[in-house]
């Protein structure tokens, strides 16, 4: 072991040297209270930091011998452990002896001298520590398993969101290329100029699209990029019914975000807002920030809420595959496991007609 190593090691076993510690200043206690030792707490207690830790130095040193980097087993262990009990208290014995000036007996003379009762609840107190020790070492491996399965545990949370992402981008585009690709077969014959306009928006947006379907985190410049080319494709195909504006303020572009957080919303307030109404109506995105959340509104003023309408009851499921809308309970699946509990979705009436979806994300929050 180099020095430069040392710091990383009394890092690693910060906790085991601490216990070792209060167990030989425990020992101490023990001598100078029950045995007839005739010695001071602190003498017994130098002598006991000496033995312990000599103690637990043969047994580490023992087990690198024997086992290296492999699993000992359970008894053998043991065993081992009471084989280093003597030779450890005879180390730290002889070096407490040289620290007090003392001479330094035989390992002979010490059993002789009546010490051997201490040897021997040596061999005891290291047994009790072996096990206490193997069983910390136990619990450190569970940790460590724990650990990994929960690093585990959150990869495949990410390959579940990564595939929900693209489930979801798969539920938005069909129904909406099929729709372009045929007002765009339309208008070749009949207005090539606006033809070219959609196609050109069309490629824009399925390379933005593209885009988000494969990475973790983008930008709120790019999420209202993708926003804008989709707006104005609809706005093609509908006409002047509809109406469109996007408000992104300098200072956040570059804020990051979760892809396909916000097209969800604009597209609910598409087809079930705007589209349905005769006259069409207007969709209208911000953002803004204060000092805890990132706010963003999509608010359109299409048909509004229907009346029965309850947050907390889930989306009845269409019976028409072509009227099957992205749901606003997945947004806020999506919302509660990248940003926690306190990142919202909520959706309220629009005065006089229509509705506002406000999306509340934390700052304090990196996507998970």
């Amino acid at each position: 072991m180099s020095l430069s190593t040392i710091p990383h090691f009394l890092n690693e076993h910060k906790r085991s040297l601490i216990w070792l510690s209060c167990f030989n200043t425990g020992v101490a206690l023990f001598i100078t209270l029950v045995l007839p030792t005739k010695q001071s707490f602190a003498v017994n207690w130098v002598f006991s930091m000496l033995i312990g830790y000599s103690i637990n130095i043969v047994i580490v040193l023992t087990r690198w011998v024997i086992w290296r980097d492999q699993k000992p087993h359970r008894i053998a262990f043991l065993l081992m452990c009471m084989a280093a009990a003597p030779i450890g208290y005879f180390i730290g014995g002889s070096i407490g002896m040289v620290f007090y000036g003392l001479k330094m007996p035989s390992f002979i003379t010490v059993m002789k001298n009546g010490e051997g009762i201490l040897v021997i609840m040596s061999i005891f107190i290291s047994l009790f520590g072996g096990v206490f020790f193997w069983n910390q070492s136990k619990l450190a491996e569970l940790e460590a398993e724990q650990e990994k399965e929960k690093a585990r545990m959150a990869a495949i949370e990410r390959q579940a969101m990564q595939a929900q992402l693209q489930l979801l981008q798969a539920q938005i585009e069909p129904h909406m290329l099929f729709n372009t690709l045929a007002n765009l077969q339309g208008l070749i014959a009949i207005d090539t100029q606006r033809a070219q306009h959609m196609l050109e928006q069309l490629i824009r947006y399925l390379r933005a699209s593209l885009n988000s379907s494969r990475i973790e985190q983008t930008t709120l410049q790019h999420e209202f990029d993708l926003l804008e080319a989709y707006l104005e494709l609809l706005a093609i195909r509908m006409g002047k019914r509809l109406q469109y504006q996007t408000n992104l303020p300098e200072q956040l572009r570059r804020q990051a975000i979760a892809p396909m957080l916000l097209q969800p919303l604009v597209e609910n307030a598409i087809k079930h807002g705007v589209e349905p109404k005769m006259e069409g109506g207007s969709i209208h995105v911000s953002a803004e920030t204060d000092s805890e959340f990132l706010y963003i509104y999509v608010i359109d003023t299409g048909m509004g809420l229907p009346l029965d309408y309850d947050e907390n009851k889930p989306a009845p499921q269409s019976q028409h595959p072509n009227q099957s809308h992205v749901g606003n309970a997945n947004v806020r699946e999506r919302l509660l496991a990248l940003y926690g509990p306190r990142a919202s979705l909520t959706l309220s009436e629009n005065q006089p007609q229509g509705v506002i979806a406000h999306l509340c994300i934390p700052l304090s929050t990196q996507v998970n």
